[in-house]
């Protein structure tokens, strides 16, 4: 019993979920039964559907997961798994499904480790990798590694990351930088965050090999202030790797100097792109620039920069550490290694994953996932964010990774994976999609400042209702101009949305615009609530809670709706316990 280990998972979700009150009480608790057994926080699990989440690994055993653990729950574990030895007793039932088609590379320690504790890294071959570089490989020799390996930019682009540590250790430069690139601004996205949060030093390690490869003692993260878990965990990572060695003057004796700090972005999605981040850091504003130059040669303050993402990062002290060939051998032949993605949505088992590229969306959505919440029919998973595009039924069984999902309209992105059922309507999810875009762009070029406002316009036509069969053309004719005309890939692919939806859900854009109506009752102006006379008892209950006086008729009579005045919020609908009101 004295090796029972009892993890919680403390990332964002879990802390916002009450998992700190669990521990405290799995605290208090077995110091008062003097049950010997060591409490550790760790980052996310990825089990968000369960939270509060813990685990428990008893002597020689495998881990036991725990899911929705609320203060009677937590005291039912104690009680009969801990004390009574009940083995079945409140095991996560999915976990298996959930875990079996996984395989963990950069979410290695996430929700394994306390990332708050430098030695449980070191103990998982924590800074290994570094050591192997400084006293056993040049630098070329890294770099020839990492593109042997096939990695490529986790951040949505899937540039070849040995390509970029080759153009900038090419570029000549009495200083160069490292910047890791922690803005994460895609919708329903949480997978850097995460990676901070959970194993903050694998991104440091990464860092340092990166520095040591193309010639830079200098690294900096650029990460969102809107972070603050993550911000805070990655600083005490930072003042641990320096108490240690592995940061500052001559690292383990090696003669190579590097040192990273943090610089905060105030949550602009425009500044993923890496010469707007940049400027950001510079003190401007978060505008992109053409390329080239490329970051590789004039960078942040005008000197050779290299940019990658937190999962890019984060895969590279096991690349290092397993060599090149076996990364190559994960995925497929076009895209190597994992992926890292955030399952959310209408799926039964949100949360954070990691898949073999070359997994289909079929086994992410229906075994990892679970399937669609309730009795609805699977409808389109939006991968890519506001950058990609939705993927019909059609598209279920297509293997994951860069050029299929290109292929298929949509593409990669950094991750986030948005699940959607029959209650969605497209036109409106494009429409969302397309609002973020314009919001967050950043105006310098007109294709993307004015085109995507003509472009929202002419939806928001359809959704009302007031669209013709003509829009349609002109919002192919305007996203193809947008896409090849913009400055940045925020402007380039911010019609992607648009095209997805209409080219595989083009009925729902014909239903919006000739009947008039949206099957999935989304947009307000499409919808008419109607009082069935032979079910109305006329209780006076719609009446009553009618925010604008929408409904008359006397109390035992049939009440009627007034259309023009109705505000559509759905009040009445929700309220009526007879069913007598419908949506025509």
């Amino acid at each position: 019993m004295e090796n029972t280990i009892i993890k919680f998972a403390m990332g964002t979700c879990g802390i916002a979920s009450g998992t700190q009150d669990i521990l405290n009480l799995f605290d208090k608790e077995l110091s008062r039964l003097n049950y010997p057994a060591r409490l550790v926080r760790t980052g996310c699990m990825g089990h968000c559907y369960a939270e509060p989440t813990i685990s428990i690994t008893l002597p020689d055993q495998e881990p036991v997961y725990f899911g929705n653990v609320n203060e009677e729950r937590a005291r039912e574990i104690i009680d009969h798994f801990l004390l009574k030895g009940d083995r079945t007793e409140g095991i996560i039932p999915p976990e298996g499904d959930f875990s079996r088609k996984q395989f963990k590379i950069a979410l290695k320690n996430c929700g394994e480790i306390d990332p708050e504790e430098i030695q449980e890294y070191i103990d998982r071959e924590g800074y290994k990798a570094l050591m192997k570089c400084l006293t056993s490989m040049k630098p070329e020799k890294v770099i020839a590694e990492m593109k042997a390996s096939g990695l490529r930019g986790r951040g949505g682009g899937g540039f070849p990351t040995g390509v970029k540590w080759e153009n900038t250790r090419k570029s000549k430069s009495d200083q160069k930088y490292v910047v890791c690139n922690a803005d994460e601004g895609d919708p329903g996205a949480f997978m850097d965050r995460s990676v901070l949060e959970g194993d903050p030093h694998s991104v440091i390690e990464a860092m340092i090999i990166c520095g040591y490869s193309i010639g830079a003692n200098k690294g900096l993260v650029y990460i969102r202030a809107e972070y603050p878990l993550a911000i805070s965990r990655l600083k005490t990572a930072l003042k641990q790797a320096r108490e240690h060695g592995f940061l500052g003057d001559n690292i383990l004796h090696s003669g190579f100097s590097f040192d990273i700090e943090i610089r905060y972005g105030a949550g602009a999605f425009v500044c993923g792109e890496e010469t707007a981040l940049i400027h950001s850091m510079e003190g401007m504003r978060g505008e992109p620039t053409f390329k080239p130059p490329y970051p590789s040669v004039r960078g942040y303050m005008g000197r050779p920069t290299c940019v990658n993402n937190v999962e890019t990062l984060a895969n590279i002290p096991a690349i290092i550490r397993n060599g090149a060939e076996w990364f190559a051998g994960i995925g497929t032949a076009s895209s190597k290694g994992t992926k890292v993605f955030a399952l959310a949505g209408k799926i039964k088992r949100t949360g954070l994953i990691e898949v073999p590229m070359g997994t289909t969306l079929r086994e992410i959505i229906f075994e990892i996932g679970g399937g669609i919440k309730g009795i609805k029919k699977f409808k389109a998973v939006q991968t890519g964010g506001p950058s990609g595009g939705c993927l019909s039924e059609q598209y279920l069984d297509t293997p994951i990774d860069y050029e299929n999902l290109l292929q298929a309209g949509s593409m990669m992105g950094s991750g986030g994976m948005i699940v959607l059922d029959e209650d969605d309507c497209m036109v409106s999810m494009a429409k969302f999609y397309l609002e973020f875009s314009i919001d967050e762009s950043c105006g310098k070029c007109a294709p993307c400042r004015i085109g995507n406002k003509r472009l929202h316009e002419m939806l928001e036509r359809i959704t009302a209702g007031k669209g013709t069969m003509a829009d349609l053309q002109k919002i192919k004719d305007l996203s193809v101009v947008i896409k090849d005309t913009s400055l940045c890939g925020l402007g380039q692919t911010s019609p992607n949305p648009v095209l997805s939806t209409l080219n595989q859900f083009h009925d729902e854009y014909e239903a919006h615009i000739e009947a008039r109506t949206c099957d999935a009752h989304q947009c307000k102006e499409l919808i008419h609530y109607v009082i069935v006379a032979d079910k109305c008892t006329g209780c006076t209950v719609c009446f009553r809670n009618c925010p604008v006086e929408a409904i008359y008729g006397d109390k035992g009579a049939v009440h009627t709706i007034l259309d023009n005045q109705c505000i559509k919020c759905g009040i009445c609908f929700s309220k009526c316990k007879f069913n007598a009101i419908i949506i025509n």
